[in-house]
C-alpha cells in the first residue's frame, strides 16, 4: 500500500478519545439515528461487508457504512464521530486489510461482536500476473477447518488469524502479503457470508433463525452467480485480461483467467515505462482486447495504454462502492455486468 495513504496509529488513538468525546456530546450515535429501536446497530466497513450485513440481517439490523458511496475505501480517514459510532455498535463487519484507518479504529473499539471478514475464508498471494489454470480450487478443503474455528471463537479468532494475515495490506501478494479482495470469487464470498451469518445468530440468538434463512438464499445466489461465470467463460478466445487494479486475482483463478495488472496496487498509480512496454508485449501474443479501468478511480492511464497499443477500454468494476456510475444497483447486479463485459473482452460464448 501507498505510505501516504497509512495513518499513524497515534492519530487514531487521538482521534478515538475525540470521537468518544464527541459522542456524549450527542443524544445519539449515527448509528442509531433514524428511530432504529431494538434494531442491531451493526457498522461496516466499505461497501461489500454492507451488502452481507443488509442481506443477511434484513428487518432486524440497522446497518452503517463507514465508507461513502463514490469515497475509494484505501483512501478513508474517518471523522472522530465516526470512530465514536464504532465504539457504540453491537457488531462491526469490516476486512482486515483494506483500510488501516479503520482496522486500527476497530482494535480500539472494545466491541464485542467485531468479525474480520479475512477470517472466514483463505486468503492467497497475489502478484499482478494471476493464472487459474497453475491453482485451479486448492486448498478448499482445508478452509473448512479455518471457518469452523472462526465461527467457533469469533472475535478471539483474529488473533490466532494474524500470523496468517500479518501484513495483508492493499498489496495483491506483490510484497508477499495475501491479496484481501475475497468478495470478488462468489464462492469464497459464499464462504464468508455463512460465517457472517453463523456470527449474527450468536450476536442476536433472538432472531437467529431469520438470520439462517436470509443467510441460506444468499448463498445459494452466489451459487447461481457462480455457475453463470462458471458457463459464460467456458470457452473464452483468449483468458488474458488486462486491468488498471489488481483486485481479480481470486476471480481469475476461480475461472482460469489469467490478470495482467498495469501498476498493481494503486488504481490511479502511473505505470513505469517498463511495465507498459510488458503489457505491449502480452497483449500481443494472448491476443488480449480491452484494457478495464474501474468506476470509482480516472481512467487515464486505461485510455492512455489502450491508444499506445490499439486496445478498447470497458469497466471492470472492484465492487469497493455503489454510485450512480455503476453497472447495478447492487453486488449481484454488478457482477453480472462484470461477466458480460469479460465475456465481450475474451471473445466468451
Amino acid at each position: 500500500m501507498n505510505v501516504r495513504r497509512l495513518i499513524p496509529t497515534t492519530a487514531v488513538a487521538g482521534a478515538v478519545v475525540l470521537g468518544l468525546t464527541a459522542l456524549s456530546a450527542c443524544s445519539t450515535s449515527d448509528a442509531a439515528d433514524g428511530g432504529n429501536g431494538d434494531k442491531l446497530k451493526v457498522t461496516a466497513s466499505f461497501y461489500p461487508m454492507q451488502f452481507l450485513a443488509e442481506r443477511i440481517g434484513g428487518e432486524h439490523v440497522a446497518v452503517t457504512s463507514l465508507t461513502k458511496p463514490g469515497v475509494e475505501p484505501h483512501d478513508l480517514e474517518l471523522t472522530p464521530r465516526q470512530i465514536g459510532s464504532i465504539s457504540e455498535s453491537d457488531y462491526v463487519l469490516y476486512l482486515k486489510g483494506i483500510q488501516p484507518a479503520v482496522d486500527d479504529a476497530i482494535k480500539q473499539s472494545g466491541v464485542k461482536n467485531t468479525v474480520d471478514a479475512a477470517t472466514l475464508t483463505t486468503l492467497e498471494n497475489h502478484g499482478s500476473e494471476v493464472s487459474g489454470h497453475d491453482h485451479g480450487h486448492e486448498g478448499e478443503e482445508a478452509h473448512e477447518d479455518e471457518e469452523a474455528h472462526a465461527d467457533e471463537h469469533g472475535h478471539e479468532g483474529e488473533e490466532a488469524h494474524e500470523e496468517h494475515s500479518e501484513g495483508d495490506g492493499h498489496n495483491h501478494g506483490e510484497d508477499g502479503g495475501a491479496d484481501p479482495h475475497i468478495w470478488l470469487d462468489p464462492v469464497k464470498y459464499a464462504e464468508v457470508a455463512k460465517g457472517v451469518g453463523k456470527s449474527l445468530e450468536k450476536a442476536d440468538p433472538d432472531h437467529a433463525a431469520d438470520y439462517k434463512k436470509n443467510t441460506d438464499a444468499l448463498v445459494a445466489e452466489l451459487g447461481e452467480l457462480n455457475t453463470a461465470y462458471e458457463t459464460g467463460l467456458k470457452n473464452p478466445a483468449t483468458k488474458t485480461f488486462i486491468t488498471t487494479h489488481s483486485a481479480f486475482g481470486y476471480l481469475a483463478e476461480r475461472y482460469g483467467l489469467t490478470q495482467q495488472g498495469i501498476a498493481g496496487i494503486d488504481p490511479e498509480a502511473e505505470p513505469s515505462p517498463a511495465r507498459i512496454q510488458e503489457i505491449h508485449t502480452i497483449a500481443e501474443k494472448e491476443k488480449a482486447t480491452t484494457v478495464f479501468f474501474e468506476t470509482l478511480a480516472s481512467d487515464k492511464t486505461a485510455k492512455t495504454l489502450a491508444k499506445d497499443t490499439g486496445l478498447k477500454t470497458g469497466v471492470l468494476d472492484p465492487l469497493e462502492g455503489i454510485t450512480e456510475k455503476s453497472q447495478g444497483a447492487d453486488y449481484i447486479e454488478v457482477m453480472e455486468s462484470n461477466l458480460a463485459a469479460l465475456q465481450k473482452a475474451l471473445g466468451a460464448k
